[in-house]
């Protein structure tokens, strides 16, 4: 038998025995569910120094989104357990083990982001040299720019704008539109 479908009739036998399992109990928890844990191939070359790779993914089988990663498989488990115990605070009732749950694709506001639209399509010509860009009020330099710190950013905005953000640690876009749009307005001569 091929290894890519004996690995999927395995995931599929376990996600219909955990199934049955569950209405055996009314509270879940992260041993009620099927999970599997997958060894990840280390990319060569790969030069991203705030993107970390890891070794071991661990996922709740037909859970789009539930998935936890870390460099030991014990710690990939923890980070998914982590990450369950999130969504029981954030769900009125959790899913039963061994049903799908669709992703449920949440975007982040961009109301800070549009409050400044030319600027931030000036921002993301200029400084991210990009054509477009997606941007939201959570949007950050990281989300942009793979070095190690911000300082060529945060150099390249004080050069195109003459306003120095590198106090803002955690490079939020709509911070720094904000800040660019408040060193513009005209001060006032009372």
């Amino acid at each position: 038998m091929d290894q890519n479908l004996a690995f999927h009739v395995r995931n599929q036998f376990l996600a219909a025995w955990k199934f049955c399992l569950s209405f055996l109990k009314r509270e879940w928890e992260l041993r009620d569910y099927p999970v599997s844990i997958r060894e990840l191939e280390n990319v060569p070359g790969y030069r991203g120094t705030r993107f970390k790779q890891y070794r071991y993914l661990a996922y709740i089988l037909k859970w789009g989104a539930m998935r936890g990663m870390g460099n030991t498989q014990a710690e990939a488990l923890r980070e998914l357990d982590t990450a369950l115990e999130t969504a029981r605070r954030n769900r009125p009732r959790m899913p039963r083990p061994g049903t799908r749950v669709p992703v449920q694709v949440q975007y982040a506001s961009q109301e800070r982001v549009s409050a400044h639209a030319e600027l931030a399509d000036d921002f993301t010509s200029r400084i991210l040299e990009l054509e477009w860009a997606w941007l939201t009020d959570k949007s950050s330099l990281w989300d942009f720019d793979s070095d190690e710190t911000d300082d060529a950013m945060h150099a390249k905005i004080k050069e195109v704008y003459g306003v120095d953000v590198s106090d803002i640690k955690s490079g939020n876009l709509a911070e720094i539109l904000e800040r660019i749009a408040a060193a513009r307005k005209p001060k006032d001569n009372d």
